[in-house]
């Protein structure tokens, strides 16, 4: 994963509003900003390009990129042709999202724009537009995507479809993103907002867990903004402490867990073994680094989903073991359950790949 990023929408607040925002953001390591033309006034062109030019200016100054998000009709309104992107720098943006597209042809010739503009396609379309936007010949170095938000509930896209439509951009090896929602949040760019994700799969869970799951598609999605304003400072603060290159799971540690375990659970990098299987998620590098060590039984009870376990010594050459259960177990009385997972975090579990990296923290969240 590449980066963070938050959205403005310069209709809903204030030029004082928004820079406050952009300035808490920036402090928590975000980069990147999705702002809306969609939903604003463009008839009125000259102030449309000095208010979006004050906040965007104001972003850049911050490191941030901003990309607007635009449609045929926008540029049906403003009188500009797609031959003539110059309007678009005008109001300081770093690249145009083409919410709908043209027929391939105007979007490839689009990547040569002589502003340096970056390009963003909608990935939450299943028609092979990019494919056709591919055989045009683009310059690739300018050409990124990007999914939709859905404000409406149970309207947002299905796992399986998300995971097909970001495979078909990344294939061609171009820079991804998606949405996810602030539960803090209380607009977005219209009337309705029922939360603001990309996957319906997340539109209520906790903002980091969101973020979460958009780190285990790592490969799949690079860019993960948060859609809706303003999410709240704790809200960005959780998201820009995870770690973009691996989940750690949040879990509660075992009453009296013993200084070995504990520093097997938060300070190892874990390793998913390839060789799959539905009981358990299995670790097995610390075992070597640990050969040797009595690892005694201290917390044995039967095994829930979720549960964290380092093998005793009485699984012999398992001992030092660390896995993660995928469903619940009787334990052989052999098994230290030493940590569970978050509950909110149970279904991240099903989403690690094989070979996938993983850690543990400390559960400092409700929920």
């Amino acid at each position: 994963m590449k980066k963070w990023g938050i959205s403005i929408y310069n209709d809903k607040a204030s030029l004082a509003e928004n820079k406050a925002y952009i300035d808490r953001a920036s402090q928590y390591g975000f980069s990147r900003i999705f702002s809306c033309l969609l939903s604003i006034d463009v008839t009125k062109k000259e102030q449309v390009i000095d208010e979006l030019h004050q906040v965007n200016d104001y972003a850049r100054q911050k490191g941030m990129e901003v990309i607007l998000d635009v449609n045929p009709r926008v540029f049906q309104d403003l009188g500009i042709g797609y031959k003539d992107l110059s309007f678009f720098k005008q109001t300081g943006a770093d690249g145009i999202r083409l919410d709908i597209g043209f027929t391939g042809a105007e979007e490839a010739l689009m990547t040569f724009n002589p502003e340096g503009l970056l390009i963003e396609i909608n990935m939450s379309i299943d028609t092979h537009a990019i494919d056709t936007i591919i055989d045009y010949m683009p310059n690739t170095n300018r050409l990124i995507g990007c999914h939709n938000f859905y404000p409406h509930r149970y309207t947002g896209l299905t796992e399986p479809f998300f995971l097909k439509t970001s495979q078909a951009f990344k294939q061609y090896g171009l820079r991804t993103a998606a949405f996810i929602s602030s539960n803090e949040a209380t607009f977005g760019p219209w009337a309705i907002m029922e939360g603001l994700p990309t996957l319906e799969l997340l539109r209520t869970l906790p903002i980091d867990v969101q973020a979460k799951y958009m780190i285990l598609q790592n490969g799949l999605i690079d860019d993960v903004i948060i859609s809706n304003c303003f999410a709240s400072e704790a809200e960005l603060r959780q998201v820009g402490q995870l770690r973009k290159e691996y989940v750690d799971f949040a879990v509660d540690l075992a009453a009296d867990i013993p200084a070995t375990e504990r520093a097997i659970v938060l300070e190892e990098l874990h390793v998913r073994r390839g060789d799959i299987n539905d009981y358990v998620i299995r670790s097995t590098q610390p075992r070597v680094k640990y050969k040797g060590h009595r690892f005694n039984a201290f917390n044995t009870p039967d095994i829930k989903r979720g549960d964290v376990i380092i093998e005793t010594s009485e699984y012999g050459h398992y001992a030092g073991e660390l896995q993660i259960a995928l469903q619940d177990m009787k334990n052989s009385g052999k098994s230290n359950v030493v940590a569970r997972v978050r509950e909110a975090e149970l279904f991240l579990l099903d989403r690690l790949r094989p070979w996938q990296k993983f850690g543990f923290v400390v559960n400092s969240n409700n929920g």
